[in-house]
């Protein structure tokens, strides 16, 4: 095959030299435009079956014992891909074994580049002190998501929360995306039970809320042990604190309850006693694994 002659080619081709040049802007143009949206699009990081690792940028103190730590995600424009109201599990090997635990997080996909998860460090639980443990730059490892519940605006009419210490984690969710959504007409209660007052996680971002929500989210707290100059309630949530926080009726109207439902979430002790609670108020029990569908919901 005889070889190419470049000279001949290059005369050949000056007479189109402008219409090449302005193609070859046009091209590089465009295929900076591509690589730059492709870089500011939204990617959700999170997957169902392959674990990933997220470093801890930021460790913040909410109470003595409970922090928030917040883990960035490669990219700013990147969220995890979590619908309201699903959790995640997050892994670690402790003492040569491998633990799994499962967490709500406490920011949307709307706070991007990084996600946040609420813990209460026990003296016992594993993955709780290893994630007190870490240090900025260290990796945890995530999956999902999971779970059962994944919350829109018609999934009903009112929600009533039952939430005892981190327990809250999955209502905080729930409350600041449906009261960020103008057309979310669902009416929020909340009843929030808790040791002692520095105990009351997120209460400042709860309480704002309830302030912007134009009456549709209303928080009761309770405590075991208030101090003096405690306004809220007293002591175990009550059966009597749960039908005040009802739907109009009260428990005793034919309508009542039918198209709301009951969330619950904190420790087993305060569940069961809850469960009871419901009971006489004439709810049905909570399915061990609990679906979309139920009225009274168990995360």
């Amino acid at each position: 095959m005889a070889g190419i002659d470049i000279d001949q080619l290059v005369k050949a081709a000056e007479p189109y030299a402008r219409e090449i040049g302005i193609a070859a802007v046009v091209f590089v143009s465009l295929l900076l435009f591509i690589l730059q949206k492709s870089s500011t699009a939204e990617r959700k990081v999170l997957d169902p079956v392959e674990w990933r690792s997220f470093k801890l940028v930021a460790k913040d103190a909410l109470s003595h014992n409970t922090a928030l730590y917040r883990f960035g995600l490669p990219r700013p424009t990147d969220c995890l891909g979590l619908p309201i109201g699903q959790h995640i599990s997050v892994k670690a090997e402790i003492n040569g074994k491998e633990v799994i635990r499962s967490y709500t997080p406490t920011t949307l996909d709307d706070d991007k580049g990084h996600f946040d998860l609420v813990v209460k460090t026990y003296e016992k639980g594993n993955i709780s002190r290893y994630l007190s443990l870490l240090t900025i730059g260290q990796e945890v490892q995530i999956k999902g998501p999971k779970g059962k519940f994944i919350y829109t605006p018609t999934l009903a009419p009112h929600l009533l929360m039952i939430a005892g210490g981190t327990g809250i984690t999955p209502m905080y969710q729930i409350i600041k995306s449906s009261l960020k959504n103008p057309a979310d007409r669902t009416q929020l209660r909340l009843i929030y039970a808790n040791v002692e007052e520095d105990d009351i996680l997120l209460r400042k971002e709860l309480e704002e809320l309830q302030a912007k929500s134009n009456g549709r989210f209303k928080i009761l707290h309770t405590l075991n042990k208030p101090p003096a100059n405690w306004t809220g309630a007293e002591g175990f949530v009550s059966k009597q604190m749960i039908a005040d926080a009802m739907p109009a009726g009260g428990p005793g109207a034919s309508e009542h309850g039918k198209d709301g439902k009951v969330l619950l979430c904190g420790p087993p002790p305060m569940i069961n006693a809850m469960k009871a609670h419901l009971a006489e108020l004439g709810y049905p029990a909570p399915r061990a694994l609990s679906k979309l569908e139920d009225q009274v919901f168990l995360f």
